[in-house]
């Protein structure tokens, strides 16, 4: 751990010394030289992230990683609010320097961005009432005629739901943070979200909801921090996750948010 962050300090101190030599500065050398990291999230994806309309403030699994990533930058973070259906546009937009919150790698946004080593590795799996917990084990048994399948707008729940689901009928329902509540009232039969969200909203909604085989999901997928392209602040993060992962933090961090 002391030799990563070892390696931590003096890239910083490289590129603090770059950035006195000459211009341009790599993203990592403007963050450091303006103090703050921006911070995309959408607020909406507990427990990663959500934005309390009262205290208008964010709290979350991704939330607490990002202040430590600050911490270990020696710079503040900024967080900058966005939505799924608009995640893509803001990130080309560079309206944040890293996306974070529950970010799936997929192949669009490598197209577009880089992408850290994977914090978490899951996949999609249903939620539904727990009396109708043994009906929805298969996409089969979801996909039939009658079966409403809820789903949030503009990302990987929808696409997996538009992949899969052919005759079952899809509801979109725009508000992430009240669509569990729409299956607890028998507005909507189940929804396919990642593992770790149906486990979080089972233990939000006992004996009501329930996660349905979420140590086996449907597919396989990582979730990681969405980087602005920018060598310099890759290796960085990957470096912090390294330590982090090796010294315990990311771990306790974990444990407050999913168990």
């Amino acid at each position: 751990m002391v030799r990563t962050l070892a390696c931590l300090a003096g890239l910083l101190l490289l590129i603090g010394q770059a950035a006195q030599a000459e211009p341009p500065l790599s993203r990592l050398g403007s963050i450091v030289q303006r103090g703050t990291l921006r911070v995309g999230m959408t607020g909406d994806y507990l427990p990663f992230s959500f934005f309390g309309q009262t205290t208008s403030s964010f709290r979350g699994f991704d939330v607490d990683v990002a202040d430590a990533l600050g911490k270990a930058l020696g710079v503040k973070i900024e967080y900058v609010r966005t939505a799924w259906p608009q995640l893509s546009a803001d990130f080309e937009a560079d309206r944040f320097d890293i996306a974070m919150g529950g970010i799936s790698i997929t192949p669009e946004r490598e197209r577009r961005g880089m992408f850290s080593k994977p914090v978490m590795r899951e996949g999609k799996t249903p939620i539904a009432r727990c009396a109708d917990k043994g009906k929805y084990e298969t996409i089969a048994d979801i996909d039939k005629p009658g079966t409403r399948v809820i789903v949030n707008p503009g990302g990987t729940n929808e696409r997996f739901a538009r992949t899969h689901i052919k005759s079952a009928e899809i509801a979109i329902y725009a508000d992430n943070v009240t669509i569990f509540d729409e299956i607890a009232r028998g507005h909507a039969d189940l929804m396919m979200t990642d593992s770790s969200e149906t486990l979080y909203q089972q233990k939000l909604h006992p004996g009501v909801l329930c996660a349905i085989h979420p140590e086996k999901p449907f597919d396989h997928a990582e979730k990681a921090y969405w980087l602005r392209p920018d060598a310099d602040l890759k290796t960085f993060v990957d470096r912090w996750i390294e330590s982090a992962i090796q010294d315990g933090r990311l771990t306790k961090i974990r444990a407050a948010w999913f168990e």
